[in-house]
């Protein structure tokens, strides 16, 4: 037994615009006449018909703090790394005008914060404004200093 296709595409037949006066839906094809919407191509962005628009009525998130401050961020591995391409010397202290000078950190940076991930194998004086215990605790370990500016 076959049962007879009860799909909507099937039955309902496609709408022809402008194709005539008969069809009512000729000369400007269900558009009205003139002004942007009649022509073709033309969508009206995010507008929803003078309901207030999705993107204004959702909250604005988040905040830019205009006196943040900028602090550029130094693991020991990568100034081992340093170390071993000679761009830096271990018998100078390592601070962030050395560093800015070098370009190794970025100009806009106002303070330094030196960070614990990684080994370091060489002695070296560095002076930061921050630093992390691990950093700490790994310079004292093999000799090396650190100063912290107040």
């Amino acid at each position: 037994m076959t049962t007879l296709n009860t799909n909507i595409k099937i039955i309902k037949r496609k709408i022809r615009v402008g194709r005539g006066i008969g069809s009512g839906k000729g000369k400007t094809s269900g558009r009205g006449v003139k002004g942007q919407k009649s022509r073709s191509g033309v969508a009206i962005k995010s507008f929803e018909g003078g309901q207030m628009p999705l993107y204004r009525r959702l909250p604005k998130r988040g905040f830019n703090v205009i006196s943040k401050e900028s602090i550029a961020i130094l693991n020991l591995e990568k100034i081992q790394s340093f170390i071993d391409k000679k761009s830096i010397k271990t018998t100078e202290v390592l601070n962030s005008e050395l560093l800015k000078k070098l370009k190794l950190i970025n100009k806009n940076s106002k303070k330094l914060k030196i960070l614990g991930s990684g080994e370091i194998k060489d002695k070296i004086n560095i002076e930061a404004d921050l630093a992390s215990k691990s950093a700490q605790e790994k310079l004292q370990k093999i000799g090396g200093s650190i100063q912290l500016k107040k």
